[in-house]
């Protein structure tokens, strides 16, 4: 199964879009699946306040975790950690129109009322895949270049 797949499928069990980004990289991060779920579990709906898009922070996690800033003296890391963090979120936002959760599902989720259009609309299970997909696609992309 490739990256895209096994996000999809942790996403499709009801997972969180942070954890499923994380998750299907968790081998590659050098973390187990767990430490992968556990760690993306407080980042799905935007933080649960419609920030910014989960799968976007699972996205930073994995960015974080291959090429972020090893200690106070790595100016290296901490100089490729910021130039990884900008092309995943300016790459996201020319795909997907927005990072910040709110803006893509077109509702404020942290309300009774938003959550209930993304309920009725099926936003979770036929447009939020569709973020999950993108936020794969572009650390890939990334992790080539």
């Amino acid at each position: 199964m490739n990256h895209k797949e096994k996000a999809l499928n942790y996403f499709s069990q009801k997972l969180h879009c942070s954890q499923s980004v994380i998750a299907a990289f968790a081998d590659e991060c050098g973390i187990t699946e767990e430490q992968a779920l556990k760690l993306g579990s407080c980042f799905g709906g935007g933080m649960r306040k419609g920030e910014v898009c989960g799968a976007v922070t699972g996205a930073l996690m994995v960015l974080g975790l291959l090429y972020g800033q090893k200690n106070a003296g790595d100016a290296e890391g901490r100089l490729t950690s910021n130039r990884v963090n900008d092309l995943m979120m300016d790459r996201f936002k020319e795909k997907c129109g927005s990072y910040i959760c709110n803006d893509l599902l077109g509702c404020d989720i942290a309300t009774k009322e938003g959550h209930q259009h993304c309920m009725d609309n099926n936003l979770f299970t036929e447009f939020c895949p569709k973020m999950v997909a993108a936020a794969v696609e572009i650390v890939e992309e990334i992790m080539k270049s």
